[in-house]
């Protein structure tokens, strides 16, 4: 049994926008070169089906390449942000739409299909099938991964908070992020296992950014989890985390990325 395509908390994004835009991080430049060298795109012009658009952040990667980009987004307001974001920065056309319903028309196939922390929300019994059929012959699909990590000196305040996010019942039982080496690309046995692609290649990145408090929950304020919280949870939460942040001596926490690229050609 197939799911509905962008219902529950995949909708919670297209509430806050604006605040997407300015509070979620983008990614390496790394990850982009390392893109087009996996899939031989190296000339401009190639083109690109991407999946799941946000505001933008990953498209700006996609467009500095030269590559001609068809951006689906199935939230109207955020898909409204990247039109603005990303005008003038290439050949690129937003369009409102769930990867899953969406009319390709006459559209040539592509050379690639890219989806940047946004296949989880999509339903594996079509997504790969669908990727499949938009694809040129030996196009590929490439999938980013998105994990919090704590690699060896990584900042001790997201296993500290933890207590909090258990007192609002929040908590997952996992006692805070892991290190990255014993996260693994998520995707690649699917991939594996559709039958429409090869064996995938997988590039890893860790990375960090400081938050002060306030842009730390801003950033938490566009997770669909904190989004969906009852008001007494996230006022809760966001005055405990103020209050641990604050009144350390930075007045700042180091959040770890851990970015995946898996990157597949297609064989059937």
């Amino acid at each position: 049994m197939t799911q509905e395509p962008y219902v529950g908390l995949a909708t919670t994004f297209d509430t806050a926008a604006e605040l997407y835009e300015r509070a979620r991080p983008g990614y390496p430049e790394r990850l982009f070169a390392d893109l087009a060298d996996s899939t031989g795109l190296r000339t401009a012009q190639a083109r690109v089906l991407e999946v799941g658009t946000g505001t933008g952040q990953a498209t700006r990667g996609l467009l500095a390449r030269g590559w001609c980009v068809v951006s689906l987004e199935p939230g109207r307001e955020l898909a409204a942000v990247a039109r603005r974001m990303l005008a003038g920065r290439g050949d690129v056309h937003v369009v409102v739409s769930p990867f899953e319903r969406w009319a390709a028309g006459d559209q040539e196939p592509f050379d690639l299909v890219f989806a940047a922390t946004s296949w989880h929300w999509l339903d594996p019994q079509v997504s790969y099938g669908r990727a499949a059929e938009l694809l040129r012959p030996g196009g590929h699909l490439a999938i980013v991964a998105t994990e919090h990590v704590s690699p060896p000196g990584g900042d001790e305040f997201f296993r500290q908070v933890e207590r909090i996010y258990d007192e609002v019942g929040m908590g997952d039982g996992q006692g805070g992020p892991k290190p990255p080496e014993a996260i693994a690309a998520p995707d690649v046995a699917a991939i594996d296992e559709s039958g429409f692609f090869a064996p995938p290649t997988v590039h890893r990145y860790v990375w960090s950014r400081e938050y002060t408090a306030e842009e730390y929950l801003a950033l938490l304020s566009t997770y669909s989890g904190h989004i969906a919280a009852t008001p007494w949870q996230r006022r809760t939460l966001f005055t405990g985390i103020r209050d641990m942040i604050d009144s350390r001596p930075s007045a700042t926490v180091r959040k770890h990325y851990l970015n995946m690229l898996q990157i597949a050609r297609r064989i059937s």
